[in-house]
């Protein structure tokens, strides 16, 4: 008998018991704040002790830190797959930037930072657990591949991290603050024309040298 089973079984349990504490405390904090949700409501929610809820989160820090990294991770994921080096850096600055506004202007993604954004200056360690778990990382695997675009001498030298902090900038300097702002204006093809015009002044920037 493969005395493993068991163990596997054990594991997926709590994989998906996390997965649920995870989804009910991001609905609690988007619709009550994080001030009003408690580890207690969110224990109730779930049909659950606090107790067993505190051995996955030891506190509510941890948990709204857990419930920002869930929703980093997958996304995380596809932008490695859009930063190949297939079809230059244009094509790939291209994907990263379609995937980028896809995400940052989804409604749970916006109505996630319009709560962090309002409840940031009382409670600033939100502030940070999203910073760290969500901008810093998406802009650290940018700046990744930014360096190794210069080292191949398919961008120009300079500083990675400015190169991935303009690019950045320029994807989210028209549509995404008008869905901020106006979140009933339609869209159409917005995205698609931002991201081609920062595309095509990012390059213009930091395009290779001439030969």
């Amino acid at each position: 008998m493969d005395m493993s089973l068991p163990q596997c079984r054990r594991e997926a349990r709590k994989a998906d018991r996390r997965r649920a504490i995870l989804e009910v405390a991001e609905r609690s904090f988007r619709e009550r704040g994080f001030a009003d949700t408690s580890m207690s409501t969110i224990a109730a929610e779930l049909g659950g002790s606090k107790t067993t809820l505190w051995t996955y989160f030891p506190s509510k820090d941890a948990l709204f830190a857990a419930v920002i990294g869930s929703k980093i991770e997958a996304f995380q994921a596809k932008l490695d797959r859009a930063l190949i080096p297939a079809g230059g850096p244009a094509a790939a600055l291209a994907r990263f930037g379609l995937l980028f506004l896809n995400k940052v202007m989804d409604p749970q993604s916006i109505s996630l930072k319009r709560l962090i954004v309002a409840e940031t200056e009382r409670f600033p360690q939100i502030g940070e657990a999203f910073a760290v778990q969500g901008p810093d990382r998406v802009r650290q695997r940018l700046c990744r591949y930014m360096e190794e675009e210069m080292a191949a001498g398919r961008l120009r030298k300079g500083d990675p991290l400015v190169a991935a902090r303009q690019f950045i900038g320029l994807c989210q300097a028209g549509c995404y603050f008008d869905r901020i702002w106006r979140p009933m204006q339609p869209l159409t093809n917005q995205m698609e024309e931002d991201v081609t015009a920062a595309v095509e002044t990012f390059m213009r920037a930091w395009g290779p040298e001439p030969a």
